[in-house]
């Protein structure tokens, strides 16, 4: 209905300035301000002031009284109110809201036959997840989980850098030193937590062996990149035997987010097929690429990039980039769209390989970056082990010990014997605390460095997940208690708190649309806390249940609270948070 209105709007305003013989470039549509009594309001008048020598509020009257909303379904009327012109709705508009909420699958847009491809976490399969990284599989989940929201046929893909020198080292290390030579037990019991004291242990080998025993390390580690980039069989098992084992583990970490994936992408993928080595034949040939100090550069001063981007070494391997340049054009025959999650260190390396794909003759229209920054925890808030900082396990079990000491805090007696058992305690701890965290680093604009605070993730009262949850929660309490008439009057919610969460459950749609359009899920954090904010408001103004409600609002009133309950868990659902029933 929001998206319906606002199209009505936009025809309307549109006929209007045609018939004044004004610009109709720029309608400024937007939400009303606070205290502007409609559902949606333009601005156009500031743009147009200076064009018609007049005054914004004069302009906005003008341009008011030429709106004919004859014939529309949703748009009843439009006045002006200082600079803005205002929307009104019919009485259509929040009946079909009403009714629209109550399907399970409010909020998703129709299918646009586009397929998105997103890529996000990527982290290199050397060790466990860290949560200085955990920003890139949160964001970029609820990227791929908002795209698919708003219509897109989308496809997640992790892509694994099992080609690099890192993993040179990892695989040498893996094969040169045994159990006995390493000097801890693996911090917890699962794959990556053993394998990466390998990693640890070549590396501290290569900075602390003698110069004739690093020499000959790094012989081998070499041979084991030059087999990688020959297409050697028996040099990529190897590499794989411990790239696989790692990435299961991380993968394993990764699954309590939730984060999962369509795909996953090997580097080596497009080494092993020759697309790597065509690229860079590709790029040689271009008068930008020249051999400097043995190695081939490509200059993108032309693109704004005054350092040089080399893409094949003195020795004839190629780089990361170079690789990743062939798995993107991979991606532009595959797919419609390709959006890429990556942290603030590859804002460079990610510019110069547009503008590399671009002077390939690629239509760089289709790839999006979303880029963020990284989470810090408080100084002395969670513990390191053996100096390897703190991983994402750590931050997940902590928010769930913490969700469930508050949890326990929050239960009385008779509700924990009668209804909440241990078990019930254990779901809904994991359900908050994970949940806390994701909503907690989601809801940051993604430029935006965040620092963890326990105490504002889990604040039942404020501007968290735990919120929005308890709501969602409160909604489903209520609904066990009653059936939802399959009819209901809208016209007899009238009160303003009412109104009020009827105009939020409108906007969701819109809300999906627009951030899926600026790839921004943090949007749809702060839609869910507000609608929160509403929905508590409704719940504390208007009963629902009480003996002396009239049956027609009473009927009415449920079927709000079913329509709330479907809105607030879909808005958790964009975000990867889970939506509890009971709490």
């Amino acid at each position: 209905m929001f998206l319906a209105l606002r199209a009505e709007v936009e025809d309307a305003l549109t006929a209007a300035l045609d018939e004044l013989d004004l610009p109709t470039d720029d309608l400024g549509i937007e939400e009303p301000p606070e205290g502007v009594d409609a559902v949606l309001a333009s601005s156009a008048a500031f743009r147009l002031a200076g064009e018609l020598g007049a005054a914004p509020p004069d302009v906005a009257e003008r341009v008011a009284d030429a709106v004919d909303t004859t014939g529309y379904e949703y748009l009843s009327a439009v006045r002006a109110q200082g600079p803005y012109v205002n929307a009104l709705p019919t009485p259509a508009y929040y009946a079909d809201t009403l009714d629209a909420g109550r399907d399970d699958d409010y909020g998703e847009l129709p299918a646009t036959g586009q397929d998105v491809l997103v890529e996000h976490t990527s982290a290199n399969p050397t060790g466990p997840v860290h949560v200085g990284r955990a920003r890139n599989p949160i964001v970029g989940d609820a990227v791929a989980r908002l795209l698919d929201y708003a219509g897109h046929d989308v496809t997640t893909e992790y892509y694994v850098n099992d080609a690099g020198r890192q993993m040179a080292v990892f695989t040498w290390a893996y094969e040169t030193f045994d159990e006995d030579d390493l000097e801890s037990d693996p911090e917890r019991d699962r794959i990556e937590y053993d394998l990466v004291r390998y990693y640890r242990k070549g590396n501290e080998y290569l900075e602390n062996a003698d110069a004739d025993s690093v020499d000959a390390a790094e012989s081998e580690i070499q041979e084991i990149l030059q087999g990688l980039e020959e297409g050697d069989d028996e040099t990529y098992e190897r590499v794989q035997r411990v790239v696989d084992q790692v990435l299961s583990g991380m993968r394993a970490c990764l699954r309590r987010l939730p984060a999962e994936f369509d795909e996953f992408v090997k580097e080596t993928e497009f080494m092993r097929d020759g697309a790597t080595r065509e690229l860079a034949d590709r790029l040689k040939a271009r008068p930008e690429a020249a051999v400097e100090e043995g190695a081939w550069q490509l200059d993108l001063s032309e693109w704004g990039y005054e350092k040089k981007l080399v893409f094949l070494r003195s020795d004839g391997t190629s780089l990361y980039t170079t690789r990743d340049l062939a798995h993107h054009e991979w991606k532009f025959d595959a797919y419609d769209r390709s959006v890429t999650v990556l942290g603030e260190d590859h804002k460079l390396q990610a510019g110069q390989l547009q503008a590399t794909l671009d002077l390939l003759g690629n239509d760089t229209d289709q790839l999006d970056n979303v880029i963020y920054s990284y989470v810090n925890l408080p100084e002395g808030k969670m513990s390191t082990r053996a100096g390897t900082g703190v991983d994402l396990d750590d931050l997940l079990d902590e928010a769930v010990r913490r969700a469930r000491d508050e949890v326990e805090t929050r239960l009385d007696d008779r509700i924990r014997d009668d209804d909440v058992d241990e078990d019930d305690v254990e779901r809904i701890a994991e359900q908050v605390g994970v949940g806390a965290v994701r909503y907690d680093i989601v809801s940051k604009q993604p430029q935006k460095a965040i620092t963890f605070e326990w105490e504002d993730a889990l604040d039942f009262e404020a501007q968290s997940a735990p919120y929005i949850q308890y709501a969602h929660a409160r909604c489903c309490g209520i609904l066990d208690n009653a059936d939802v008439p399959e009819r209901v009057d809208a016209s007899v919610l009238d009160d303003d708190a009412e109104i009020d969460l009827l105009r939020e459950t409108a906007r969701f749609p819109g809300v999906v649309d627009e951030a899926s359009d600026d790839l921004e899920p943090h949007q749809i954090a702060t839609f869910a806390r507000e609608y929160a904010d509403a929905f508590n408001a409704f719940y504390r103004e208007c009963p629902v249940l009480a003996d002396d409600v009239d049956p027609a609002l009473r009927g009415a009133r449920l079927a709000l609270v079913a329509s709330a309950r479907n809105t607030l868990a879909n808005a958790l659902d964009v975000l990867g948070v889970d939506a509890p029933t009971s709490m």
